[in-house]
């Protein structure tokens, strides 16, 4: 029997802004909107022609590949512009990219730093920036910023990491609280382990596994489609009085401690 998932009519024909969009989890999230009917730009630094065109195979219509490092402000700023004069004001707006090298924090220089923020916190304060102004011409819109279990666990070894995934919160409840009048809504959504091609290089050893495995109270791994079905619940119209919120996707591992 075909697993089955959940359809929210409402994202059909939504103009729909991915961070990251072309590989891991953010892949997930451009085939998982796409399969709602949305219009979906995304932005990545490495070339994803092939995927665009798997996309286009799978669903009838390609989605907008901006070729785009979020480092560079001005250039993601451009993008979601460019996502409004093709798709329409953009209407949600997902900041999935991220980058959670392993770091000591005696060996972190100040660049280092600078870096990691750059990737993992600043992109989220300035593609809100560009997609607002749309999103109060359209009547609203939904923001959903990509956060991490992993602060909350106080985990280690990557602390510039954990630093931008707490502040993602802080900018996420502000972003709700100002622009909730115009019908804006901002959640945070803060994954678990999930275990993408790019987790299972680097990390994912038998040991590693197992042990987190054993702090989840659902015992199964989750995988990109876990975090999907998330995320397109806090676009719809499903979640509409929804907004400064931080919803946990782990498999239960903070709520066990």
């Amino acid at each position: 029997m075909t697993e089955r998932y959940a359809t929210f009519h409402d994202l059909a024909g939504q103009s729909v802004f991915i961070t990251g969009g072309g590989s891991g989890i953010g892949a997930a999230l451009t085939d998982g909107f796409l399969g709602q009917g949305a219009k979906v730009s995304f932005v990545q630094r490495s070339d994803a022609s092939a995927f665009v065109a798997e996309m286009a195979n799978k669903h009838g219509t390609a989605p907008l590949f901006i070729r785009c490092d979020i480092t560079d402000i001005p250039a993601l700023q451009a993008a979601v512009a460019r996502a409004c004069e093709e798709n329409e004001p953009v209407t949600v707006l997902v900041n999935n990219a991220a980058n959670d090298t392993r770091h000591a924090l005696e060996d972190l220089d100040s660049d280092g730093w600078d870096r990691n923020q750059a990737i993992n916190l600043k992109p989220h304060f300035f593609s809100a920036q560009a997609a607002i102004p749309g999103m109060k011409a359209a009547g609203g819109g939904s923001i959903i910023n990509f956060s991490s279990i992993s602060y909350m666990m106080g985990n280690g070894a990557y602390a510039s990491y954990t630093a931008a995934k707490s502040g993602i919160l802080g900018l996420t409840r502000s972003i709700a609280r100002d622009f909730g009048p115009f019908n804006i809504r901002a959640n945070a959504l803060m994954p678990g382990w999930v275990l993408t091609r790019r987790q299972l290089d680097l990390w994912a050893e038998p040991e590693s596994l197992a042990a987190h495995l054993e702090k989840q109270s659902i015992k199964q791994h989750l995988i990109e489609r876990d975090v999907v079905d998330t995320t397109l619940f806090l676009a719809s119209k499903a979640s509409r009085m929804m907004t400064g919120q931080a919803l946990v996707v782990d498999g239960g591992v903070v709520v066990t401690g």
